[in-house]
């Protein structure tokens, strides 16, 4: 019954619209369906940026990881170039292996913490 009664509104709602009325129903049936269709679009936008964003941070991360790795063979080759210069100072070399060595037993007591 109570569905019955929907239906004679409904029914009776649509035939007492004007013109007018069905004109502005349906412009804003078609704005909705426009704003959906924006909703739509929008999403698959985000999707798309949200993935670019992604493969962006990873060649950042290799990026930055290779950075490290270049700076480090690059320490080391300044490294053997002061040894091995005849030009340099024997008390510079001495004070850059002491270093070394300082550093690297650290990293051995961080590595047996």
């Amino acid at each position: 019954m109570k569905n019955a009664t929907f239906v004679y509104i409904c029914v009776n709602f649509c035939v007492s619209m004007t013109e007018d009325k069905k004109k502005l129903l349906t412009d804003l049936e078609f704005r909705v369906r426009q704003i959906m269709y924006l909703c739509d679009m929008l999403k698959e936008e985000n999707s798309n940026l949200k993935s670019d964003l992604q493969t962006a941070n990873k060649h950042l991360a290799e990026a930055t990881e290779r950075l490290s790795q270049l700076n480090a063979k690059y320490n080391s080759l300044k490294m053997a170039r002061t040894i091995t210069a005849a030009s340099v100072d024997v008390n510079v070399a001495k004070t850059k292996l002491s270093k070394l060595v300082r550093e690297v037993d650290k990293c051995i007591n961080l590595l047996n913490s």
